[in-house]
């Protein structure tokens, strides 16, 4: 757990120093830094990404729609390369096949949880061989449809209420060896439909057809939803803002949903200088 408290302690001397209006290296939106060696569990950085994950806008700006889904529009890029890095560290925490369905979470909205789940799930399914679903558990603001340019006419909750079967809703990603259950409807009783048995028998269901689910839920402070969907995964990824997620948040996200299930933390929005790189945008 050491990477993960120095994880926690880089994302609140970033906020800190903001919120104190100490200097800094500019910010800057995917751009790339020194990566560091895979490591079997532990904290991955990513670069500047968009801030305003979860915030359900009529009409999202496509730059920032489009860094949720970079590792599906530029497999090579250095962010890219960041999720392989995850997607390794997962794949090598799950040498007896236990970590067949995984979480991601943030503490807040506008963290990057979805940014997270989108591309893992990208990355995990260039795996050869490997059949990989991301199922969207935010029911309340479902980002995951519009990442991938999706137009769904049914969705989780329309499974779980019994109106059409799994693989009706399930869509195949362009592109991408990816199956997507998105959100459709958004219902009046999410936190009920997520901690139902029908969600209970539909991840056993799932669980007999994928080598990987990732499910994309709910921030997990103030809100049930995160906790009933944890109760049913093998692993989790909580993903934190430097400059914004505070560390005692990230420590109660942990402790809430079981820090023996863990597996990383994504420190996303990383501080970089730009100059170090000889790269301009």
């Amino acid at each position: 757990m050491a990477k993960i408290y120095d994880a926690l302690r880089k994302a609140e001397a970033d906020r800190q120093r903001k919120v104190g209006g100490g200097a800094g290296g500019e910010r800057l939106d995917w751009e790339p830094e020194t990566p560091e060696p895979a490591k079997p569990s532990g904290s991955v950085k990513l670069p500047s990404g968009p801030r305003d994950e979860g915030r359900s806008r009529p009409n999202q700006d496509i730059g920032d729609i489009n860094k949720r889904r970079i590792a599906l529009l530029q497999p090579d890029s250095y962010v890219a390369e960041q999720f392989r890095a995850l997607r390794g560290r997962i794949d090598a925490l799950d040498s007896e096949g236990n970590l067949r369905s995984v979480m991601v979470t943030s503490a807040m909205p506008g963290e990057g949880k979805t940014t997270a789940a989108v591309n893992l799930s990208v990355v995990t399914g260039l795996s050869l061989d490997r059949s990989v679903l991301l199922i969207d558990c935010d029911l309340r603001r479902p980002n995951v449809h519009q990442s991938l340019g999706l137009q769904p006419k049914s969705g989780l909750a329309e499974v779980l209420d019994g109106k059409v079967e799994p693989d009706v809703a399930i869509t195949r990603v362009e592109g991408a060896n990816l199956d997507v259950l998105p959100v459709r409807g958004r219902p009046s009783n999410p936190s009920e439909l997520l901690g139902s048995p029908r969600m209970v028998d539909l991840m056993t269901d799932l669980r007999s057809r994928y080598d990987r689910i990732i499910l994309d839920t709910p921030a997990a402070l103030g809100l049930p939803d995160a906790k009933s969907v944890s109760a049913f995964c093998d692993g989790i990824v909580v993903v934190v803002r430097a400059g914004r997620t505070r560390q005692e948040d990230t420590e109660t996200v942990i402790e809430i949903l079981g820090r023996q299930r863990v597996v990383g933390i994504v420190l996303n929005g990383a501080e970089i200088d730009q100059g170090r790189y000889g790269y301009s945008s």
